[in-house]
């Protein structure tokens, strides 16, 4: 059986995943789609509008066989690391092909701009080093960079966000020395960041702008852009917990954190440079919500992406010394299987034994640093439910064997 690995946050799984899934296989001449899939925070910082349970079940209903978690130790980061995780993890998995959505639409651009760049990384570094020193943001530099030294062949946009992810894919597959071919395939109708839905003749929309509409508007303004089974487990999901998980819901907690650590403490949590710590701790005295901490934190140099992983970081703790260990190997420790189809199920009996990394099933078969910080990023994204539901969730991150769908009979083996 060959499979095909999808890099995903599925926040929330959409109409244009759907999509997404069904092209990979057809594409790639797949049977089994594998998802790689941030938790219960994204790449962004941001916390998902529901678990990652929920988000593994809508994915299962919708053509995902495979979905293993992309630990936070990858997936709260900048696209390098990401990317570098996600492509590790996939390769362990033994998927033949990795399938990703572009601005671009060819592959061809991305293999050309990742050969260019390892011929040409020393010098990207360089002028990466020479920007930052100038103030500006990391992605600035590093698109100031790119534009150094592909000035001669315009192949790949690299202001666009997902051709940036895509070469970093591309990259960390070469990097890797891994088998997986790459394909990409053009983004339709909204674009990534579209904040707005689209008109009544559509059934695709941006995950942000579902977001947005899900949040100000409820489930019954979005389930056009959604396929029935996401919608049918946002609406149980909401009923059950009576939120969607936002930023401003941890405010009172960053505040909180922020106001138990000095200067010298949070200078150690990941991602807080450069004397930041002063300015934070000044300005959390001044901020009344989370959005006007962020706007008064902001600055050419500091972006909201990267100060809002700075955020969540800040209240997982994580300091940076411990993240520079748990990056150090090349390799993800483990591969955390959160759900599965008969097919995907029998595809992983075939691989069982060829998996170069360890297969968590179950939290109390296996122990790793970077399991007992996913743990704590969980019981953190768990902090605006109400209790008793609250304690109901933590336990869930224990007790929850991988969820397995029966794709024939359309229903779960269990939940």
């Amino acid at each position: 059986m060959k499979a095909v690995g999808l890099v995903v946050e599925y926040n929330p799984f959409h109409n244009g995943h759907r999509y997404h899934a069904e092209q990979a296989k057809i594409s790639t001449g797949s049977s089994v789609a594998a998802a790689v899939m941030s938790g219960h925070f994204l790449q962004r910082g941001e916390p998902a509008a529901v678990s990652k349970w929920a988000r593994t079940k809508m994915a299962l209903e919708n053509g995902v066989d495979l979905v293993i978690e992309l630990p936070y130790m990858y997936a709260v980061q900048k696209a390098e690391i990401f990317a570098r995780g996600s492509v590790s993890l996939l390769h362990q998995l033994g998927c033949s092909s990795l399938f990703f959505g572009s601005e671009n639409g060819r592959i061809e651009p991305f293999i050309e701009a990742a050969e260019s760049f390892g011929r040409q990384e020393k010098n990207y570094n360089i002028i990466v080093k020479e920007e930052l020193k100038k103030g500006v943001s990391y992605p600035a530099a590093a698109s100031k960079a790119f534009s150094a030294i592909f000035k001669d062949n315009n192949m790949l946009d690299l202001s666009k966000p997902n051709n940036i992810l895509g070469f970093h894919y591309v990259s960390a597959i070469r990097a890797a020395g891994s088998s997986m071919k790459p394909h990409t395939t053009a983004r339709i109708s909204s674009q990534y960041h579209d904040a707005e839905l689209p008109g009544p003749k559509s059934r695709i929309a941006s995950a942000t702008s579902i977001r947005k509409a899900l949040i100000e508007k409820g489930t019954a303004a979005v389930e056009g852009f959604l396929p029935e089974a996401s919608a049918q487990e946002l609406k149980a999901y909401y009923k059950t917990y009576g939120l969607w998980h936002t930023a401003e819901d941890y405010f009172s907690y960053v505040k909180y954190t922020l106001s138990t650590l000095s200067a010298q403490e949070l200078s150690q949590i990941y991602e807080v440079e450069e004397g930041l710590e002063h300015r934070i701790l000044r300005i959390i005295r001044q901020a009344g919500s989370y959005h006007e901490m962020m706007e008064l934190l902001k600055t050419k140099r500091y972006t909201w992406t990267r100060l809002q992983r700075m955020n969540t970081h800040i209240l997982t703790r994580t300091k940076k010394e411990d993240m520079d260990k748990l990056l150090k190997p090349s390799a993800a420790p483990y591969i955390r299987l959160l759900g599965m189809t008969k097919k995907g199920q029998a595809y992983l009996a075939g691989k069982k034994k060829e998996l170069s990394a360890p297969l968590v099933s179950k939290l109390s078969s296996f122990s790793h640093p970077a399991l007992d910080l996913e743990i704590k990023a969980g019981r953190i994204y768990s902090l605006p439910i109400k209790e008793p539901l609250r304690t109901m969730f933590d336990r869930q991150e224990f007790s929850q064997a991988p969820i397995r769908y029966d794709e024939d009979e359309k229903r779960f083996l269990n939940s």
